[in-house]
């Protein structure tokens, strides 16, 4: 029970931050950061009557029935719910934060909460405080087992459908929301605005946004995780380095049957996967044990299995 309030709390906590950090960082600035919501600014542009967020439902709906219809996948509640409360919450803090109607249709930054947050002269600072801001809550919601929809189901029907990696299809569809962001908010394309000093520059702060968000959310999944496989071969039987593998760290590890090469003796290969925190005590406990060992240390990419990350689905199309 405290594991699952504990979850729904985080859902809830990750989607107010990512919609926190559209509201005063993005939105009022016309910085398009890909994705659902990048594309729902450059929207609004055309249509200031319809707010950011409802662009989001217009997009994260047909794209959540997608995903189940073209993909197979098993939405759970959790992510519906994250799809659905983000724009919600994305509205009704707009509408708190902007004093008329006006000022909401226009996203007035001058009048953003009485114009306290006007961060107008300071387009590079907003760019990193909002992009950090969207990573943190985007990576919250995704640690609670959920996704906020949107761009991902389309970079996962891309790589089913189109056999282009996972990684690559999300770029090309935040290069295109940039690039519809640059027609429409750059050079004015279908605005009946004056455009006689264009912004196109603001297509520069949205690919700065776009690589602070993607590097954020990695550390906010993979930042405490950051695994690390052990190699080390001896020619001794290292019990005080089982032990301690045993006991101290309580994991296990692999002995493998090995010989060297040229003199044809056998020596003990050790395979072992820890946490980047543990390996500083692992090489300290390998010296103590065998001065001359022979130690290798590489990041490991991804780990499954018991009391790591459990393996995929094969029916389901996952992220690379």
């Amino acid at each position: 029970m405290k594991q699952t309030l504990y979850a729904w709390t985080s859902i809830v906590v990750g989607c107010t931050i990512l919609a926190a950090g559209f509201v005063f960082f993005i939105n009022p600035y016309n910085i398009v950061p890909g994705g659902v919501y990048g594309a729902s600014i450059v929207l609004h542009n055309l249509f200031p009557s319809i707010q950011v967020g409802t662009f989001g439902y217009m997009f994260d709906i047909p794209l959540l029935i997608l995903s189940v219809v073209l993909l197979g996948s098993k939405l759970g509640i959790r992510t519906i719910v994250a799809a659905m409360l983000t724009p919600l919450i994305m509205n009704v803090m707009s509408r708190l934060v902007y004093p008329t109607q006006e000022a909401l249709e226009k996203l007035d930054p001058t009048q953003l909460l009485g114009g306290t947050m006007d961060m107008t002269d300071h387009l590079m600072l907003t760019c990193i405080i909002g992009a950090a801001v969207i990573g943190v809550g985007t990576g919250i919601v995704i640690r609670s087992q959920a996704t906020t929809g949107g761009s991902d189901i389309v970079g996962m029907l891309l790589q089913k459908y189109c056999h282009i990696r996972f990684s690559r299809a999300i770029l090309l569809v935040d290069g295109t929301v940039v690039c519809f962001g640059l027609l429409v908010i750059g050079f004015g394309l279908g605005t009946a605005e004056d455009m006689s000093q264009p912004s196109w520059h603001l297509s520069f702060y949205s690919l700065i946004s776009i690589f602070i968000i993607s590097r954020v959310i990695a550390y906010m999944i993979n930042g405490a995780r950051n695994d690390k496989l052990i190699f080390v071969i001896s020619d001794r039987k290292m019990d005080e380095l089982h032990q301690y593998i045993l006991k101290d760290l309580d994991r296990t590890a692999t002995c493998i049957k090995s010989s060297g090469l040229y003199t044809g003796r056998d020596k003990e290969m050790i395979f072992l996967v820890v946490s980047y925190q543990e390996v500083q005590g692992v090489k300290l406990k390998i010296k103590e044990a065998d001065p001359r060992a022979f130690v290798v240390v590489t990041d490991a990419y991804d780990t499954f299995g018991e009391r790591w990350k459990e393996l995929p689905s094969p029916n389901e199309v996952y992220p690379e």
